[in-house]
C-alpha cells in the first residue's frame, strides 16, 4: 500500500511584510489614471509570446497563461507533462504509462491529482471516488499538438475554482482550427512509435477539426510494458454573429503491463535489475469517451458562458505493492476497477458596468456534476485474474457549486476582487458490506478576497486570501468498518476545509523580462482520505504548508527565450502523528525544492531547439524524517531543422545526461519470497527512464 501524501507549517507572519510592500509601492506613486476596463483580461489579450503574465491581466502573482507557442516548443515524455509548464509542478510516474501520473506542487505529493484541479475545455478531469485515488487525473487522452493554452492558478483565490483546487488549478484549452493539416511520425528507442494525423476543414458555416493518434511503447523495463494507446477527436466550432459554439467528441483507449515501484533491497541484492519487476503480471486497461459543448454569447453589458459534458470511463488496474506480506501463498496482487458515467455543466453571466460610479464587473455562476459508478471496487487477484471481492460499491455522487465574484477599481492604483462560492456534495453508496452503505450530504461556503496594488512602472503587488475545500471519497463518507478486517472506524468528513493566503509581486519593468515572486501559506483542516489500495479510510491530522516561488521569463533575443523558476516549500503536520516509534510532524513525500530552467530557440534560420532542466529535491519518506529520498535532476533537449516551409525534422532526448535517479520513492513494509513473515520496511523506488531518443518527422498539408 502506498503511503499518503500530506501537509505542513508556516513559522513566519505575513502582516509586517504586507504593510512594508504596500507602503513602499504606494510611495513610489501612480503612473497613470486607468479604469478597470482599460486593463485587459486574460481572455482579451492577444498573445504572441510564451507566457502571458502581463500586468493587469491576473489577480495573483501565481496566476498566468501558457501560450501555444511555448507548448509546442518543449518535448514531453508523456502527455501529462504539459502540466510542467505550470511553474513549480513536477510530473512523474510510479507505474505503467497508461496510468495517471504522479503530481507534485507546493509541498504536496498530490498522488494522482488530489488538491490540483484540471479542466479541459469546460470538462473536469479529476475523478472523485475513483478506484485508485481521490481526484484521479488521467491526461493520457490528451493530444498535446491540439492545445491552445493553459490558464493556471496556484492557491484558492478565484471563485470559479471549487473541489480539488486548494493547491491550484489548470484550465487547458483546445484549438478550434489548424492553419494547415498536420501529419507526424515519431520513432524512438525501445520500440516507441507514434503517429498523428490532424486537419480542420470548413463545414457549412463552421469548422470541423479531426485528429487521430496511435502510440506504442515498451519502455526500458525488463518486463516490456507493451503500452498501446489510441486517441481520436472531432471538434466542430460555429460562430453565429458574435456568439461562438463548440462541440467536441473525444475517444481514448489503452492497455499496458506495469513495472511498479520495487524494494531497494531487491535491486541491491541482484534479485532484479534497476528496471526489473517483482510481479510481472501487474497490468491495466482503461478507456475514456466524452462529448462536450461550450458557448460564449457576448452582450452589450457583458457576456453569457455555458458548458455541458458527458464522460464515460472504465478502468481495470492490477497492482502488487507488498508482494507476499499479506498472502504468503498466492501473493498480494489486487485489482482496482470502476465503470463510471459523468454528466454536468456550468452557466455564468458577466456584467461590466460601474459600482457607485467606480468601474466594476460582476460574475454569477453555477456548476453541476453527477458521477454514477456501477460499480467501483477493490478485489483480490492473482496473475492478472480477479479471485475475490474485498469491497464493491455502487455510488451516486452529486456536486453543485454556486459562485459570485466582483472586481472593482477603487483608485487608479487599487482594485479588489471579492468572491464567494457555496458547494454542496451528496452521495448515495450501496456496498456489498452492509455497514458501509448509506447516504451523506454537506454544504461548505468559501469566501475569497484579493487586493491588487498598481500598476506602477509595469509592476503590481497582490494580497490574496481565501477559504477552499477538498472532498473525500464517497465510500469513506459512509464507511463504518474497514473493508479488509471489519474493524470499526469513523466515517470520513465529506468536505474538508482549507485556507490559503499569499503575498505576490509581478514586474515587467525591464524590457523583455517577466518576473514574479509569491509568498504563500496553506492550512488543511484534516488529511482524512479514502485509500483505494487498502479499501479503507486513513486519518491523519491537520497540516500547514508554506513557501516562496520565484518565476522569470526573458525574451533575450527575437530567437531566444529563457525561463527560470524556483519553488521552495515546507510541509508539516500541526501535531505529532500517532505514537509509533517513527511518529513525527514531517509530511511523507512533500517536496521542499523545485527548480526548472530552460532555453528555447525559435526561427534561428532553419534551426530550432529547446533545453530544459528540472529538479526536485529530497523528500521525507516517514514522519520523523529518519528516511529520505534523494533529489532528482533530469534534462530534456530538442534540436530541429525546418526542411522547408511545411516540413520539419526534430530529435528529442529525454534524460540527456543519463542520470540514475528516481521518479518516485516510498517507504513501507513488504515481503519477498523467502523473507520473514513480518517482511521488511524499505524504500520502494520507481526509476526515471534512462537516456531516451525520439525522432519526429512532421509535415503540414
Amino acid at each position: 500500500m502506498k503511503p499518503d501524501r500530506r501537509s505542513s507549517t508556516f513559522p513566519f507572519r505575513l502582516r509586517p511584510l504586507v504593510l512594508a510592500l504596500a507602503c513602499g509601492l504606494t510611495a513610489h506613486g501612480a503612473v497613470a489614471q486607468t479604469s478597470a476596463f482599460d486593463v485587459p483580461t486574460l481572455a482579451d489579450v492577444v498573445v504572441t509570446g510564451n507566457y502571458q503574465n502581463g500586468v493587469g491581466t491576473t489577480d495573483a502573482a501565481s496566476e498566468g497563461l501558457v501560450t501555444r507557442k511555448l507548448l509546442q516548443s518543449r518535448p514531453t515524455l508523456r502527455p501529462a507533462e504539459v502540466l510542467e509548464f505550470v511553474p513549480g509542478v513536477i510530473v512523474s510516474q510510479h507505474s505503467g504509462d497508461g496510468k495517471a501520473n504522479q503530481y507534485y506542487l507546493r509541498g504536496f505529493n498530490l498522488d494522482h491529482g488530489t488538491d490540483f484541479a484540471t479542466h479541459l475545455d469546460g470538462m473536469p478531469v479529476n475523478m472523485p471516488t475513483h478506484a485508485h485515488g481521490q481526484g484521479y487525473t488521467d491526461l493520457n487522452f490528451l493530444i498535446p499538438e491540439l492545445l491552445q493554452s493553459i490558464h493556471y492558478r496556484k492557491g484558492l483565490y478565484a471563485a470559479e475554482d471549487g473541489d480539488f483546487s486548494s493547491a491550484g488549478s489548470a484550465r487547458l484549452s483546445l484549438v478550434d482550427r489548424l492553419p494547415k493539416g498536420l501529419a507526424s511520425v515519431t520513432l524512438g528507442e525501445r520500440q516507441f512509435t507514434r503517429g498523428l494525423l490532424a486537419k480542420s476543414v470548413a463545414l457549412n458555416a463552421g469548422t470541423l477539426l479531426y485528429a487521430l493518434e496511435g502510440a506504442y511503447n515498451n519502455g526500458p523495463w525488463q518486463n516490456p510494458q507493451n503500452y498501446r494507446r489510441v486517441n481520436g477527436m472531432l471538434r466542430y466550432t460555429l460562430a453565429e454573429g458574435a456568439t461562438r459554439h463548440s462541440l467536441t467528441a473525444m475517444a481514448y483507449t489503452s492497455h499496458w503491463h506495469s513495472t511498479d515501484q520495487v524494494p531497494q533491497r531487491a535491486i541491491d541484492s541482484g534479485l532484479i535489475g534497476r528496471y526489473g519487476a517483482i510481479d510481472p503480471t501487474d497490468q491495466g486497461k482503461t478507456s475514456r469517451y466524452s462529448l462536450s459543448w461550450q458557448m460564449l454569447k457576448p452582450e452589450d453589458d457583458g457576456e453569457w458562458t455555458a458548458s455541458a459534458y458527458f464522460i464515460r470511463s472504465r478502468l481495470a488496474l492490477f497492482s502488487n505493492f507488498t508482494y507476499y506480506l499479506d498472502n504468503p501463498v498466492d501473493g498480494d496482487q489486487f485489482e482496482q476497477a470502476e465503470s463510471r458515467n459523468v454528466m454536468g455543466g456550468s452557466l455564468s453571466r458577466l456584467w461590466k458596468g460601474s459600482f457607485g460610479g467606480l468601474p466594476s464587473s460582476t460574475i454569477l455562476g453555477a456548476q453541476w456534476r453527477r458521477d454514477s459508478l456501477s460499480p467501483v471496487g477493490l478485489y483480490t487477484a492473482k496473475e492478472g485474474v480477479r479471485t475475490g471481492v474485498t469491497q464493491e460499491s455502487r455510488v451516486r455522487q452529486n456536486s453543485i457549486g454556486l459562485f459570485a465574484q466582483n472586481e472593482t477599481r477603487w483608485l487608479p492604483w487599487l482594485r479588489s476582487v471579492a468572491g464567494l462560492r457555496a458547494d454542496r456534495s451528496s452521495v448515495d453508496v450501496t456496498s456489498n458490506i452492509d455497514a458501509n452503505s448509506g447516504e451523506r450530504s454537506a454544504w461548505i461556503n468559501s469566501p475569497r478576497l484579493s487586493l491588487i496594488f498598481g500598476p506602477w512602472a509595469k509592476s503590481e503587488v497582490f494580497l490574496n486570501w481565501g477559504y477552499g475545500f477538498h472532498s473525500n471519497d464517497a465510500r469513506g463518507m459512509t464507511a463504518k468498518v474497514t473493508a479488509k478486517t471489519g474493524e470499526a472506524i469513523d466515517p470520513a468528513i465529506p468536505l474538508v476545509r482549507t485556507r490559503g493566503r499569499e503575498i505576490g509581486f509581478r514586474s515587467e519593468w525591464l524590457p523583455g523580462l517577466q518576473s514574479s515572486v509569491a509568498l504563500w501559506q496553506l492550512d488543511v483542516a484534516s488529511e482524512l482520505v479514502f485509500v483505494g489500495d487498502a479499501g479503507e479510510t486513513e486519518a491523519t491530522g491537520a497540516s500547514r504548508r508554506h513557501g516562496v516561488e520565484f518565476n522569470n521569463h526573458y525574451v533575450a533575443a527575437p530567437w531566444l527565450i529563457l525561463d527560470a523558476d524556483l519553488a521552495i516549500s515546507q510541509a508539516r503536520f500541526r501535531h505529532i502523528q500517532g505514537d509509533a516509534p517513527n511518529a513525527g510532524r514531517q509530511v511523507p513525500g512533500a517536496v521542499r525544492r523545485v527548480l526548472s530552467a530552460g532555453a528555447t530557440v525559435t526561427d534561428l534560420g532553419p534551426w530550432f531547439g529547446q533545453l530544459q532542466l528540472r529538479h526536485f529535491g529530497p523528500r521525507p519518506l516517514i514522519e520523523d524524517n529518519s528516511v529520505r529520498s534523494k533529489g532528482s535532476t533530469l534534462t530534456y533537449a530538442r534540436i530541429g531543422y525546418r526542411i522547408n516551409a511545411d516540413t520539419r525534422l526534430s530529435l528529442d532526448v529525454f534524460n540527456l545526461l543519463n542520470r540514475k535517479v528516481s521518479d518516485i520513492d516510498y517507504y513501507y513494509s513488504s515481503r519477498l519470497r523467502g523473507e520473514p513473515a513480518a517482511g521488511f520496511s524499505d524504500i520502494h523506488t520507481h526509476p526515471a527512464e534512462p537516456r531516451t531518443l525520439r525522432v519526429t518527422l512532421s509535415t503540414q498539408f
